[in-house]
């Protein structure tokens, strides 16, 4: 979790916090413009996760941004393509990998 929100900072979002309400299955942090969850279990990340994600971000005019330990599913990583939300892993030293087109782009360009 430290390791993604310190990435998110690197990014440019400024203020990273993780609410005081917290989600039993996931991690979720906030910033202005930003809503992100960090998925810490060892099974893919599935397409509701996603897809729930989106819309958090979407009722919060907010980007959305998705962290897994353990990757996606195929339908959890084309989903995520066609509604933009950006796809990260974290490798074994912790650092997140982009693993999709919108996360190469926030790569690129930092937080909007």
């Amino acid at each position: 979790m430290a390791a993604s929100a310190g990435y998110l900072r690197w990014l440019g979002f400024r203020d990273v916090v993780q609410p005081e309400e917290r989600s039993a299955s996931a991690v979720d942090l906030r910033a202005p413009g930003l809503v992100a969850q960090v998925d810490p279990s060892t099974r893919p990340t599935g397409l509701r996760a996603v897809e729930c994600l989106w819309l958090n971000g979407l009722s919060n005019a907010a980007v959305s941004v998705y962290f897994s330990l353990a990757g996606y599913t195929p339908e959890a990583h084309d989903r995520a393509e066609g509604l933009g939300v950006p796809l990260f892993v974290l490798d074994l030293t912790g650092t997140p990998q982009p693993v999709n087109g919108p996360a190469g782009e926030l790569l690129a360009t930092g937080a909007p």
